[in-house]
């Protein structure tokens, strides 16, 4: 499996990141071309070769066009930016769950509703293509999976839209803080983390550092002159487990012992349309020996303060507790197979060289219902298709 460590020597900001990526081979113009796919404009891309204190890189820089007023924005502006390019759908996702990640963060610093938040520095085109060129280039270069350092937090403050602000900002703290991202000190008197940089690698990334073989290290420089090279490092390599995938997510808990099924019932089909990998109850035995409930939702990171207040919101309970769970996962994948009857759709995960396939079962019924036979026929000769021709995206 292909990864990325990102070594945050000097911090990280967006653009540090896509100069790292076209030092590691993204083509300037393809990053270019993607970003114009985008509607919106009054910005220029660019990148140049720069070496300083002894390290070549490269350093790109997304200039704004003065003539161009560029309105404050809010989530659902950049989102609307982003849904209507026509970028693969994966890159749309991450994208947004980026700038989803940075309004939650706002939105708790300031006390307001996620969806009042105003974008100002990073609802700005800049920002924008900074966090649509690194989730494209990520994919361009075949990444599977992100991890990163820990981050150099800076003194001092920095001037926001709000006012002067204490270092690292606000937002970026908030960020940080949900992840539990491991931070470490530095006396440099100057932010080194940016809020888009924050929401990149929260996002995107585990922050430990990975076993790899490595191939290539990409440098992207800062805009900053620092007494010390201020760069970002890719160090782009393969995993020694390739068939195994791993990532972080947050787990949601609540036990309920005085809630009416169907609330459950219906809680669960909220807690999925609103983004939750999953849902599930278990059985316990609570306090006077009452039998109960235990309501557990796998969340995304970014989707864990959304579905926490859903959880608060539609059900009895108090408080939930919330804790960060580690997937080891195989490799998967969704694909459409035929089969006399007409199109499945099957799930195949992988395993070093084995393949195995499980069909959708609304397909399946339906097949066997118009064409009169059985559904385990339908299953097996679906699994059969999948296993000899069903091929990752």
């Amino acid at each position: 499996m292909k990864v990325i460590f990102v070594d945050c020597f000097s911090g990280v900001s967006g653009d540090m990141l896509l100069g790292a990526l076209v030092d590691l081979g993204v083509d300037v113009d393809d990053l270019r071309g993607a970003v114009e796919r985008l509607p919106v404009g009054g910005y220029r891309l660019a990148a140049e070769a720069i070496t300083r204190h002894g390290l070549a890189g490269h350093a790109v820089h997304v200039t704004l066009d003065d003539r161009t007023q560029q309105p404050t924005r809010h989530l659902a502006d950049v989102e609307q930016i982003i849904r209507g390019s026509d970028l693969s759908r994966v890159v749309q996702d991450r994208a947004c769950g980026v700038f989803r990640a940075l309004a939650e963060a706002e939105a708790t610093v300031h006390g307001v509703p996620v969806d009042a938040v105003h974008f100002h520095e990073v609802g700005a085109v800049d920002a924008i293509v900074d966090v649509v060129g690194v989730v494209w280039g990520l994919r361009a270069l075949g990444v599977e999976q992100v991890f990163a350092s820990s981050l150099p937090t800076g003194l001092g403050t920095v001037q926001t839209a709000h006012g002067v602000l204490p270092v690292p900002a606000p937002a970026t703290l908030a960020l940080l803080a949900k992840r539990g991202a491991p931070l470490r000190p530095s006396p440099a008197t100057t932010e080194l983390v940016t809020p888009t940089g924050a929401a990149l690698l929260a996002t995107l990334a585990t922050f430990e550092q990975p076993d790899l073989r490595l191939s290539r290290v990409g440098y992207g420089f800062g805009q900053k002159l620092l007494p010390w090279a201020n760069v970002v490092r890719l160090w782009l390599g393969e995993t020694a487990g390739r068939e195994w995938e791993t990532d972080t997510i947050d787990v949601v808990e609540a036990n309920l012992d005085d809630e009416r099924p169907e609330i459950l019932g219906a809680t669960m089909q909220s807690l999925l349309a609103a983004g939750a990998l999953d849902v599930f109850f278990t059985p316990i035995q609570m306090k006077k020996d009452r039998p109960a409930v235990k309501l557990s939702v796998l969340s995304p990171v970014e989707r864990t303060a959304t579905l926490s207040a859903l959880v608060l919101r539609e059900t009895s309970t108090l408080g939930v507790r919330v804790y960060q769970a580690r997937r080891v996962k195989c490799r998967r994948w969704q694909a459409q197979v035929p089969t006399p009857w007409g199109d499945v759709l099957v799930k195949v995960k992988e395993i070093g060289d084995e393949r195995v396939a499980a069909p959708e079962y609304e397909d399946c019924l339906r097949l066997a219902k118009e064409a009169g036979v059985p559904l385990a026929e339908v299953y097996a000769v679906a699994k059969a298709a999948a296993k000899e021709g069903a091929s990752p995206p």
